[in-house]
């Protein structure tokens, strides 16, 4: 086998290197002189320090030049290889001198770009205490159209200027996708982003680090040709309360979006008290996670209270209040869609934060994930709101019971208020589920328990144009259950005639 592949081509040879880590296409040169100079014909080069072994776990800890004196030797010897399309840099050690690494990094960099350079893409531990520093000399190419930046990275500042709208030194005229992953410096991200005039794909998401809890800030995005744009900031599910309210203060800015040419999006984050989006009618599918910034667990829906930690009621107009953002403007925008996705947070956030439901004509396939910690109260007033709805998929159909989840739910809140009974035998005059042109309906993650099983029997009931019915079983619940689950279902009262069920 070893005679076979030696005997291949050379440039057939140079692109299976291509594909491995660089030490391991470096470490080829030993094994005879036919494999000696063929890393000169690698177009991708791999750094990662993780595979280097250090002779101790000190060094190992706090880095050496081991990792270093290889990538620079590596780069010395392709300087003047043509062949380098890709670079990628991993770097987990913590050296004593992060002067020195960032001196180190800009270097290689530049020499990297030197070769002509399609797609760079650079991780550096996320840490508190410091960053590395890129010169914005070295974000200068005419070549490069895929960039990430992943881990505690900044751009060191060239003058005390920072108007946007100057000229920068950080430059990608040809760049397509940026990724900006977990770098803290969030007041860059518009410098980098206005200088990639042709950008189609931008990504930014905002981790956090275990010793400082998660970053937020407002987000701008400014750009006339982005077509995807993903932005994710780190949820947690539990937060302390006392670093949420340190946090809270910045949830006041207002998060913006131009993008005239987007097509997709993808957002997730807390809410904000103001979003400021422009023209989205190109946008096509959007990808809602919003969050509140404390849980509803003690949310009296009966009379729109929030009991606090110690069980007294909490008003709602409290000044650091639980229900908090608005996020109309932002629902609004994206109105013209066809494709929708809601985390079970997103349907209380609907609820709570949206204070006018828009028309959803075009949209055509809504897709809602469930959970038993969020109700379903949104989805009366969803559901009306989008008159021509081919299909309906549900990622789980169990979720908290509530007044006010309304006739799209079969379900009826434990001990209600003669008050609230009345109010609900009035909402069940009208079925917004009668009203719905749903020809499919899609469940996944079904495991058949009574809240499910009457659920499925609502849905078959109500939903006079139902064509198909597709469930996909919990994989918990396969096997054994199988044949109960499906004679449970098949054995339900189905308004359509033209409805079949199919169990996956």
């Amino acid at each position: 086998m070893g005679d076979s592949i030696s005997s291949l081509p050379d440039e057939i040879l140079g692109k299976i290197l291509s594909l491995v880590p660089t030490k391991v296409a470096a470490s080829t040169s030993v094994l005879s002189k036919r494999w000696r100079n063929l890393l000169s014909l690698v177009d991708r080069l791999s750094f990662d320090e993780s595979m280097v072994v250090y002779p101790n776990e000190e060094e190992a800890k706090n880095g050496s030049q081991r990792f270093s004196d290889f990538v620079d030797k590596t780069l010395a010897l392709l300087h003047n290889s043509p062949a380098i399309k890709t670079f990628s840099l991993c770097r987990v050690a913590k050296t004593r001198s992060y002067k020195d690494e960032s001196a180190r990094l800009n270097r290689w960099i530049w020499t990297a770009m030197e070769q002509g350079l399609l797609e760079l893409h650079l991780y550096a531990p996320a840490r508190r205490s410091s960053s590395v520093n890129i010169e914005p000399r070295v974000l200068r190419s005419n070549t490069l159209v895929k960039l990430t930046i992943s881990g505690h990275y900044d751009i060191d500042e060239d003058s005390d200027d920072d108007d946007i709208d100057e000229p920068q030194d950080v430059f990608f005229p040809a760049l397509k996708s940026l990724s900006l992953m977990v770098v803290l410096d969030l007041d860059r991200y518009p410098r980098i982003i206005h200088a990639c005039p042709v950008l189609e794909e931008l990504t930014i998401r905002n981790g956090d680090l275990s010793d400082m809890g998660p970053i937020w800030g407002g987000t701008v995005v400014e750009h006339a040709s982005i077509k995807r744009l993903v932005i994710v900031t780190h949820v947690p599910d539990h937060i302390d309360y006392y670093l949420l309210l340190e946090y809270f203060e910045n949830a006041c800015q207002t998060v913006r979006f131009q993008a005239p040419s987007l097509v997709y999006l993808d957002y997730s984050s807390f809410v904000f008290k103001k979003y400021d989006v422009g023209d989205l009618d190109s946008l096509v599918e959007a990808r809602l996670s919003l969050k509140l910034w404390r849980s509803t667990s003690h949310y009296d829906y009966d009379d729109d209270y929030y009991y606090d930690y110690h069980g007294s009621l909490c008003d709602v107009d409290d000044p650091s209040p639980p229900i908090f953002g608005d996020v109309t403007c932002l629902v609004a925008a994206i109105r013209n869609i066809t494709t929708l996705h809601l985390s079970p947070d997103s349907l209380e956030v609907f609820h709570f934060c949206c204070k006018s439901m828009p028309i959803f004509n075009n949209l055509l396939n809504l897709s809602i994930e469930s959970n038993k910690q969020n109700g379903w109260q949104v989805m009366p007033l969803l559901l009306k709101s989008c008159p021509n709805l081919q299909t309906l998929l549900f990622k789980g159909l169990v979720h908290k019971v509530t007044n006010r989840c309304g006739d799209a739910c079969a379900c009826n809140p434990q001990n209600p208020s003669l008050k609230n009974s009345k109010k609900m035998k009035k909402k069940k005059k009208v079925s917004c589920l009668q009203t719905c042109r749903v020809k499919v309906l899609e469940i996944s993650n079904y495991g058949g328990c009574f809240q499910e099983v009457e659920q499925m029997r609502h849905f078959l009931g109500n939903l006079k144009c139902l064509e198909t019915v597709k469930v996909g079983v919990d994989p918990d619940n396969k096997g054994k259950n199988a044949e109960f689950l499906r004679a449970n279902l098949m054995n339900l009262p189905k308004l359509s005639s033209k409805c079949t069920i199919q169990l996956l």
